[in-house]
């Protein structure tokens, strides 16, 4: 989402590299460049103005560090002021001291409430709550059919509720309401998430029945759905959300997506509500909390190697990790099998495109996000398909493998010998570089330190 704001803070910065102090002039230049990033990517312009203020008083006053060259001062302020201005620490939930706590779910249609509700039953389960989901959207069937679809799909609990010929209106989106919270409390589940209806544009009828929503259920979150891609007009619509409804926090929809990211760096400013969760894919699980120095770190070019790290270590299967580490750097090697599972392993983080996203952009990273769009993640796919094409003998041992063999290998798998080449070439040089960093002690070292370790070792090192 970021990419263009980010290369366009990079040039800003750049301009200052090379300047021997901090001076009111050139501080000067590199705002204005900043400013023009800003508003290109459809930030607010109240929010530029505020931000280009409190930037420009901390960089000529008193407060720069003299360690730091002036680029890095700057960006260490920018940082620190983007930081403030998305909310500083990462978002609390909030739960009601008697159960089910109400989460009513705002916002226009389209925005994507129905697969968000979704989203935050499959989280809420994973943190060992009880979702129920109920929809009181009964002007559009459409709506509540496709909410039954989401809540099956991630086996979470629903409260479909009878229309009963009633005619479609506020009487009857209270009553549903009001019978889903009576079913959660009866079924022991300690959240209620309501998906309400949308419309395309605010009107006096949608408030109405939210305000009388809020009236009957007393909700502990209201939250506001905004689609990233819409820009201003999430940012506008959620200040008028929150002026009648008083808003607890905001979720971000489509952040993996091409939007300019305007709406993620103002929505807070505007509304004064925290942004608290973000959808940053179509899966149940492509869902997270808002942090907002990690989202910083993106937009800098710093990366989001926590989020990484938390993303390996709640998908990976860590005995696996340890045995095939073990196995690498101490024993004789690794199989073919051995490789095609950390092949499997590595496509449960998702696309390469979004891993490397990860990564920072500058340094020894620098230029790996841009060529991740290049990456043909079909050849995952052949790689498996060539190894499960082979005999479980010649996945043990690969130097049996002759030429006939690889006819017959490729064939199977639908791919070319050249492939197959190609791939018992790079799995001898892995192996052969695995040997070498295991004689080298690196593997005693990691196993001083304990296997299961690596993840911790690697948040102390980054923070939180």
């Amino acid at each position: 989402m970021f990419e263009n704001l980010t290369d366009k803070l990079q040039r800003a910065f750049k301009s200052l590299r090379g300047q021997g102090t901090l001076t009111e002039e050139n501080i000067a230049e590199a705002l204005r460049e900043i400013r023009v990033a800003l508003l290109e990517a459809d930030v607010n312009l109240n929010v530029v103005r505020d931000l280009i203020e409190q930037i420009r008083i901390k960089a000529v006053g008193t407060e720069v560090l003299t360690a730091l060259s002036p680029s890095e001062q700057v960006i260490k302020i920018v940082r620190d002021e983007l930081i403030t201005m998305l909310g500083k620490d990462t978002a609390r939930f909030k739960f009601a001291s008697q159960p089910p706590s109400v989460i009513l779910m705002a916002g226009l249609q389209g925005s994507g409430k129905t697969t968000t509700a979704g989203k935050l039953a499959a989280w809420l389960k994973k943190g060992g709550h009880r979702p129920m989901l109920v929809s009181v959207d009964v002007y559009r069937p459409a709506a509540r059919e496709q909410l039954k679809v989401v809540a099956k799909s991630i086996e979470a609990k629903l409260y479909e509720g009878d229309q009963k010929g009633e005619k479609a209106g506020s009487a009857l989106v209270e009553r549903l309401a009001g019978e889903a919270r009576r079913e959660a409390r009866n079924m022991g589940c300690d959240t209620l998430i309501v998906d309400t209806a949308g419309r395309l544009h605010i009107d006096e009828e949608l408030m109405g029945e939210m305000e009388r929503l809020k009236k009957l259920l007393n909700p502990s979150e209201i939250l506001f759905i905004a689609d990233a891609m819409t820009g201003q007009d999430a940012v506008n619509s959620a200040a008028d959300f929150h002026k009648r409804l008083g808003l607890t926090g905001v979720i971000l929809t489509k952040m993996d997506g091409d939007a300019r990211g305007g709406a993620a760096l103002s929505i807070r400013h505007v509304t004064g509500q925290p942004i608290k969760f973000i959808g940053v894919g179509e899966k149940p699980d492509a869902f997270e909390p808002f942090h907002p120095d990690r989202i910083v770190g993106r937009i800098l070019g710093m990366g989001d190697m926590m989020s990484l790290i938390e993303k390996a270590e709640s998908t990976l299967d860590r005995k696996k990790s340890e045995d095939f580490a073990k196995k690498a750097l101490l024993g004789d090697g690794f199989t073919l099998e051995d490789f095609r599972d950390q092949l499997g392993q590595i496509r449960k983080l998702g696309s390469m495109e979004s891993i490397l996203k990860m990564l920072p952009s500058v340094g020894p990273f620098a230029g790996l996000q841009a060529a991740s769009k290049n990456v043909d993640e079909k050849q995952f796919t052949r790689l498996e398909a060539i190894i499960n094409s082979m005999t479980p003998k010649e996945r043990r041992n690969h130097e049996i493998i002759s030429g006939s063999r690889r006819k017959r290998i490729a064939k199977g798998s639908g791919t070319e010998v050249q492939d197959v080449n190609n791939l018992l070439r790079q799995y001898a040089q892995m192996a052969k570089m695995f040997k070498q960093m295991g004689k080298g002690g690196m593997m005693k070292n990691m196993m001083r330190g304990g296997m299961g370790g690596m993840g911790m070792g690697a948040k102390q090192r980054f923070g939180r």
